[in-house]
C-alpha cells in the first residue's frame, strides 16, 4: 500500500503525518529536527515515497535527508497552497496531515528544489551581494556623519587620497571615532569580498551561460553569475513569459466578467533576481538596444515603470541566450 507523507517544518521541530492510500492517518507526531527524529517516524516507510513540505525558513537540511535515504522530497509553494492557508482550523498537526492529503490527490503547487550545487552557488553569489551592501552600508554612515558638518569631496572619499583626505579633518572626537571604526570595518570586509570575487570568477571562466549573459548591455560577469543561479535550469519554464512572471516582473491582474485591471507588477518569485535586473537596466537604458524603448516608455509612464520594463526585457534576452546554449555543459561548476 502506498504511503505520502507531509511535513510542517519549523526552526526548531516539526510536524510529520503519514497517510496511507485510502487517506487514513497513520501517523502525526511532533519531533526535533534532526535525522534521528525524523526517521523514527517516516524510517520504516518504502524507499521512494512521496515526502511533501512547504519552502519556510531552513528546509535545506530537510531535502538533503530525504534524498539521502531514499525518499522523493515535493517542495511545496507557501503561497499557493491556499487548502492550509484559508483553513478554519489551522494548527502543525492539521497542516502536516492537508500536506499529505494533497500530495496523495495530487494537488500540491510544487516549487523547484534545485539542485545541491545550485544551491551552493546561490549562497556564494548572495553571500558576495550582501557583503557588497554592507560595505556601501558602512560608506553612507561615512557621508552622513560629514555632511553633519558640511565636508565634501569631489572624489571618493575611500580611495588613497581619499583616505588621506579623511584624516586631515578636523572633526569632532566622537564623530572622529565613528568615522575611523567604520572606515576598519569597510578594510575588514575587503579581503573576504576579495577572496569571494577570486572564486567566481574562477567558477565562471569557461562557463558558455556566462559567456552568453555578458553580451547583454549592463550585464557583467557577476550579474550574469545572479542571474545564472537564481534561475538554475532554464527548461523549465516554456517561455520568457513565465520567466518573467516567476522573476515578479509582470504585472497583476484582477479580471471578472469583461472587467480587466492591471496593477504593478507581482514582486513574486527570487528577490535576488529581480533586483540584480534592475540594477542591470539602470546601465542598459542607456544602450542604441534598449534607449528608444525606454524613452518612449519615460514619456508615457515615467522614470521608474520604464526602468523596469526595461528590467523585464533584458530578462526576455536572456532567456533565449540561455535556451540557445547547449545542454552539455563542460565547465566547472555545471549540473
Amino acid at each position: 500500500m502506498s504511503v505520502y507523507v507531509g511535513i510542517d517544518v519549523h526552526r526548531k521541530r516539526s510536524q510529520i503525518a503519514v497517510v496511507e492510500d485510502d487517506g487514513a492517518v497513520r501517523a502525526n507526531r511532533n519531533v526535533p529536527n534532526g535525522v534521528e527524529p525524523v526517521l523514527s517516524v517516516i524510517g520504516d516507510l518504502p524507499i521512494g515515497a512521496p515526502v511533501a513540505f512547504e519552502a519556510a525558513y531552513g528546509w535545506g537540511w530537510l531535502v538533503q535527508l530525504l534524498e539521502d535515504y531514499g525518499f522523493e522530497p515535493h517542495l511545496v509553494h507557501p503561497l499557493r497552497c491556499k487548502a492550509i492557508a484559508s483553513a478554519r482550523l489551522k494548527n502543525d498537526k492539521v497542516d502536516a496531515a492537508t500536506l499529505a492529503q494533497l500530495l496523495r490527490a495530487d494537488l500540491l503547487p510544487e516549487a523547484w528544489i534545485a539542485p545541491l550545487d545550485v544551491r551552493q552557488q546561490r549562497a556564494l553569489v548572495r553571500h558576495r551581494c550582501q557583503l557588497v551592501r554592507l560595505r556601501t552600508l558602512l560608506r553612507n554612515r561615512v557621508h552622513a556623519v560629514l555632511a553633519d558638518y558640511g565636508c565634501d569631496r569631489p572624489g571618493s572619499c575611500f580611495t588613497a587620497p581619499g583616505r588621506i583626505w579623511l584624516d586631515s579633518l578636523d572633526l569632532p572626537d566622537a564623530s572622529r571615532r565613528v568615522v575611523d571604526d567604520l572606515l576598519v570595518l569597510m578594510d575588514a570586509l575587503k579581503e573576504p569580498i576579495d577572496t569571494v570575487d577570486r572564486q567566481l570568477l574562477a567558477t565562471a571562466r569557461g562557463d558558455p551561460r556566462i559567456k552568453a549573459l555578458t553580451r547583454l548591455p549592463g550585464v557583467g560577469v557577476l550579474t550574469a553569475q545572479v542571474m545564472v543561479t537564481e534561475i538554475g535550469d532554464v527548461t523549465r519554464f516554456p517561455s520568457a513569459r513565465k520567466l518573467a512572471a516567476w522573476a515578479g516582473l509582470t504585472p497583476t491582474v484582477r479580471a471578472s466578467d469583461l472587467t480587466v485591471r492591471h496593477g504593478h507588477i507581482s514582486k513574486q518569485g527570487s528577490n535576488w533576481l529581480r533586483w540584480i535586473l534592475c540594477e542591470a537596466a539602470q546601465s542598459a537604458k542607456r544602450s542604441p538596444q534598449f534607449a528608444p524603448a525606454y524613452q518612449r516608455l519615460a514619456r508615457r509612464r515615467g522614470k521608474k515603470i520604464a526602468t523596469t520594463a526595461i528590467a523585464r526585457k533584458l530578462l526576455t534576452h536572456a532567456y533565449h541566450l540561455l535556451r540557445a546554449v547547449p545542454a552539455r555543459q563542460d565547465h566547472r561548476g555545471a549540473r
